[in-house]
């Protein structure tokens, strides 16, 4: 008897310790089950991984005209620029500007005809509006801010030139912003 009396001794611990290995876990399911909810909040939404990137098609876009899509909420300005308003933009690329840029570095290579630009004024957010600036670019209504034919701030209170989201063309008449 005294043997058995030790063999369900000895026995007690192992099922003891599984006991408490099972609650743990048990417990740390619960855990990860509450607490998942609150990290998964903080991805992205549906609808903005949906515009991540948007592909465009640039074909009827002649030069002189600009085409405005819609990329992560914002206005995107596809404009086909003519030979003077490119040849407006080089020729100021020295000229003494707030944030100063060159034509060149605003536009792809080989693709100067295109600028792309996030159409909202870097002072206070307001979509500009083109060819009624003094350097016949855009003009933003809002605080009276004048951008070049490259985007690039000449007057008014905009801190910074009009952004240039990332893109990429696809193709000869396609173009990929985000």
């Amino acid at each position: 008897m005294a043997e058995t009396a030790h063999e369900t001794h000895g026995e007690e611990p192992h099922r003891r310790d599984f006991i408490h290995i099972a609650a743990m876990a048990t417990g740390a399911v619960g855990v990860a089950a509450t607490v998942w909810p609150f990290i998964d909040q903080m991805n992205p939404s549906g609808d903005t991984l949906a515009l991540a990137s948007i592909e465009q098609d640039i074909s009827k876009v002649t030069p002189g005209q600009q085409l405005v899509v819609l990329w992560r909420g914002k206005p995107v300005f596809v404009r086909h620029r003519t030979p003077a308003e490119i040849a407006a933009a080089v020729k100021d690329d020295h000229a003494d500007m707030r944030d100063p840029a060159t034509d060149a570095s605003r536009t792809k290579p080989g693709k100067q005809e295109w600028l792309i630009l996030i159409g909202v004024c870097t002072h206070l957010g307001c979509v500009p509006s083109f060819g009624t600036g003094d350097y016949g670019g855009w003009f933003c209504p809002c605080h009276g801010s004048v951008y070049d034919t490259a985007g690039r701030i000449r007057k008014g209170p905009a801190p910074k030139n009009l952004e240039l989201p990332d893109y990429e063309f696809t193709g000869p008449t396609k173009v990929k912003i985000g």
